[in-house]
């Protein structure tokens, strides 16, 4: 029988001890999400799909309960537990990541998902991520006083087949962010800087030959090649987008006065800061950067006062990957980077983008918390 008493003491000391303006922060990004799900989705769902106007909403609604109640139970458990929960939990998305190639759906040229009989259709990547991230700082964050370039010799033999079944997919997009995460992980724990950039160079010259004569990666030498050249035609997505963003201007169209949503595909998702900009106008969209910003700002202090390695790279890893992601989904939309189908945490829709951002959310709560001498 549930011991009520217990259960609410639990509770009620995570709520004391929890950093209650980070805890807004993210209920507030959310909300947001949320809200321009509503106003982003509702012409999709009545003029494309033929049903309920709140078909999107709902299901975002839905994914944002299940992550709330996600990031609580991972803001809650002891450090110790949450360790030893990530290792499993990594184990178990690398697998469902290597069976991708095998049994993935396959969606505009690019195999990404898997659809199973009992769990709706999900990204494995994006579930991985957070769990990839705890790997990596407890890897670099361990003390081998033999060889200290062992550690980072072994946290790429960690990331490798990850970065390689990305590359197969193709998905360029996760695949720098996982990188650009590794690098800032291994710069901030003190490594040599000409190791460090030595290695940097080596890493993206093999991307450049990666992309530019393998046959596997056509369509992104065709987006990089449009990016640089727009009179080349495939560049119909970003330049809607930024065209989206012209057409807000400062103050924006008003609610539903927007096209976007209409002329590009998973506008919701890839480029909501473009139907965001559109509708609402530049001043709502340098709100919402800035309260990004805030959010990773109040993140650092809390690592300038922590101890812990461990605990400070894990932070230092999972405010890197959410400011990058928020970087490069920006950077697509203003056109200043090519087009990689990135999603902007907390606020597109999308139940795998969702459940990792809250998964992100509950680490970053857990370990910014107050500790209980």
């Amino acid at each position: 029988m549930l011991d009520i008493s217990k259960i609410f003491n639990f509770y009620y000391g995570w709520w004391k001890n929890i950093d209650k303006f980070i805890l807004f922060l993210i209920f507030f990004l959310f909300s947001l999400g949320l809200f321009f799900s509503l106003v982003s989705t509702s012409i999709i769902a009545s003029d494309k799909l033929n049903t309920n106007t709140y078909y999107f909403f709902i299901k975002h609604f839905l994914f944002i309960i299940l992550g709330i109640s996600i990031l609580i139970i991972f803001s809650a458990i002891e450090l110790k537990k949450l360790l030893k929960l990530s290792t499993i939990l990594f184990l178990i998305f690398f697998v469902f990541l290597a069976l991708v190639p095998i049994i993935g759906v396959e969606v505009k040229g690019s195999a990404r998902w898997i659809d199973l009989p009992f769990i709706p259709r999900f990204q494995p990547i994006e579930i991985l991520k957070p769990f990839l991230i705890i790997m990596i700082s407890t890897i670099i964050a361990a003390n081998n006083q033999k060889n200290i370039y062992f550690k980072y010799l072994f946290s790429l033999i960690l990331i490798l087949p990850v970065i390689l079944l990305l590359i197969y997919q193709p998905d360029i997009g996760q695949t720098m962010l996982i990188i650009l995460t590794w690098f800032c992980l291994i710069f901030v724990s003190g490594i040599n800087l000409l190791f460090f950039f030595s290695f940097f160079g080596l890493t993206f010259s093999v991307l450049i030959y990666l992309i530019l004569y393998v046959s596997k990666f056509e369509y992104i030498k065709r987006r990089l090649f449009s990016f640089f050249d727009p009179n080349s035609g495939n560049s119909y997505q970003s330049e809607r987008a930024s065209e989206a963003i012209s057409n807000g201007g400062f103050f924006g169209q008003g609610i539903g006065e927007g096209t976007l949503n209409s002329k590009v595909p998973e506008a919701h998702t890839d480029y909501i800061i473009s139907v965001i900009s559109e509708e609402f106008g530049v001043i709502i969209v340098l709100t919402i950067m800035l309260i990004f910003l805030i959010f990773s700002f109040n993140i650092i202090k809390k690592i300038d006062k922590e101890n812990d390695n461990k605990v400070k790279l894990i932070l230092v890893g999972v405010v890197s990957i959410i400011l990058f992601q928020t970087f490069i989904h920006v950077g697509v939309n203003i056109r200043i980077l090519p087009t990689t189908g990135m999603t902007l945490p907390f606020l597109s829709y999308g139940g795998s983008s969702i459940i990792s951002t809250s998964i992100l959310s509950g680490i970053i709560l857990n370990l910014t918390k107050r500790k209980i001498n």
